[in-house]
This record gives structure tokens, C-alpha cells and sequence, in this order.
């Protein structure tokens, strides 16, 4: 069976960011067993099939080229435009296992699409101090090196993120980490996103680490279920007020300069708003 395979990058900053993702529009008559087969072979962070309809929009599955995962934010705006490229701009609401995700795609003055996504209602939880202290480990890190009024929590937006905003802007960018002993605690923890490393540059602006050796790569070039839950982390922690919009950079580590728009409502789903270009 011949299956079209879309490729497309999300999040870009400039020419040659962003993170890649696959897109493929008709996957009904998939097995898992085939999706995964496409998604390693495509070999991007993730790959989104659309599985079905529903009358609001589209039931979409994710895999990495590990696993299925249950929630992929870059690959969602990825597959927002190419349907509003081929289908029309609007609303739609795509059906995933982490939940109903709203997507609102609207065209730029240049004509290019843009796409608000607004996530499932987050979630907050306290982290394992015994997994707290082993991740630490892991990343070269101690309770001293966290910012003040930035505690270590796990947020969930899609899925699940420790998230870890360091004080020190060097150290941010110099920390190393082994990949596998950390995909072996994230496994252990159930912590099916990425591990968040932020440092804050400017008022409401924070650039970003995502870390994400159980997808096969060291580190993610833009996160949309990161950003989202990082969005819900600082209105937890009080680090922003309702109607705030939070800018998120990444992917400079990793050579795929990457902006990520999060607004913060006073309650509900974070959006998260950014484009997408073909590969």
C-alpha cells in the first residue's frame, strides 16, 4: 500500500530551524506495527498519522521512532497546516490520547498559516524526591543551582515534563548528561514528554532545554507540549498573570533555532501558537 508522507518543520525562527515532523493525512487501514515502521524510517522526533474523523476534525495518533507516544505539540501544528493549507483555515479540534487539543488556524499578512493550539487542561504534581535527586545527579545539578521561586515540579499539558529553570545562565548552557541512563529514569518516572531545563532571559521570555534521549535524539529542537506545560508550571508557581504571553527559544543547542508563543489564560488550556513549512 502506497502511503504519501509529508514532511514538515514547526517552530522555525530562521531558515534551517524548527523541529521536523512527519505528517500523514490517511492512516486508517494502518496497523501500530506499520506506523512505527514509518516513523523510524522517517526518523524525525515524531510522526503524526490521521487515524479517523470525527465531525469537529481529525483523530490523530503520534510515534516517535521508539514508541507510540501520546501527545506530539510540533507535529500537531505541523498537520494543523497542512490541512488548513489543504482544506481551509478555521477551527478544528483534534482527538488524541492525551485529550481534545483546539487548533485555530489563520493566514499571516505574507499569506503563510499560523495555528493557535490550545492544550488539554493541565495538570501539576510535586516530583519524587528520590527521582528529583537522581535526575539531578544525572544532569550535574543540585538543589542549589534552581532558581529562586522556581520549584522542581512536573507539568503536564499533553504529557508529562519535570521542569527545571536554572538561575545561572552558564551553567544552562554548559550542563551535560549521558542519554541512556536518562531515558532509563524518564521511562521509570512516566515522564513520556521531554525534561525541561529553562533559564529566563527577560521578563516573561525564557529560553529552553529539551531534553529527550527515550525519542532517540539528545535533545528536542522545539516542543509544543513543553511549551504548553511550561506555560501551566509558571502560572503554578505565580511566575505569570492571566493574559501574559510567554516566549520560549530553543533549539539553539542543537543547531534548529526555534520561537514558541505561549498565552496564559487565568484558568484552562494553555495556547501555544507558531507555523509550519515543508522540509
Amino acid at each position: 500500500m502506497r502511503v504519501e508522507i509529508l514532511r514538515y518543520t514547526a517552530f522555525a525562527s530562521e531558515p534551517g530551524g524548527g523541529n521536523p515532523a512527519g505528517v500523514v493525512l490517511d492512516a486508517t487501514d494502518l496497523s501500530d506495527a506499520e506506523m512505527l515502521a514509518i516513523a523510524r524510517d522517517v526518523a524525525y522526533p515524531e510522526t503524526a498519522f490521521v487515524v479517523g474523523q470525527t465531525p469537529a476534525g481529525p483523530r490523530v495518533r503520534y510515534f516517535s521512532p521508539g514508541a507510540e507516544v501520546p501527545f506530539c505539540g510540533h507535529a500537531t501544528i505541523a498537520t494543523a497546516v497542512v490541512l488548513a493549507e489543504r482544506d481551509g483555515l478555521g477551527k478544528r479540534v483534534f482527538t488524541t490520547a492525551a485529550g481534545d487539543v483546539a487548533l485555530d488556524a489563520t493566514a499571516l499578512p505574507d499569506g503563510t498559516v499560523q495555528v493557535a493550539m490550545t492544550s488539554v487542561e493541565p495538570r501539576s504534581r510535586a516530583v519524587d524526591p528520590g527521582l528529583l535527586d537522581r535526575l539531578f545527579a544525572l544532569l550535574g545539578l543540585t538543589a542549589a543551582d534552581v532558581a529562586e521561586g522556581f520549584g522542581v515540579r512536573e507539568s503536564f499539558a499533553g504529557n508529562w515534563h519535570p521542569i527545571v529553570v536554572l538561575a545561572d545562565e552558564e551553567l544552562f548552557h554548559q550542563f551535560r548528561f549521558a542519554p541512556a541512563p536518562l531515558a532509563e529514569l524518564m521511562l521509570e518516572a512516566g515522564w513520556t514528554g521531554t525534561v525541561t531545563v529553562l533559564h529566563g532571559t527577560a521578563p516573561l521570555e525564557y529560553e529552553a532545554r529539551n531534553l529527550f534521549p527515550v525519542g532517540r535524539i539528545t535533545e528536542d529542537p522545539a516542543t509544543g507540549s513543553a511549551a504548553a506545560a511550561t506555560g501551566a508550571y509558571l502560572r503554578e508557581v505565580g511566575a505569570v498573570t492571566a493574559g501574559d504571553r510567554v516566549v520560549i527559544r530553543q533549539g539553539r543547542h542543537v543547531g534548529r533555532p526555534s520561537v514558541l508563543l505561549v498565552d496564559v489564560p487565568a484558568v484552562g488550556g494553555i495556547t501555544v501558537t507558531g507555523g509550519a513549512t515543508p522540509v
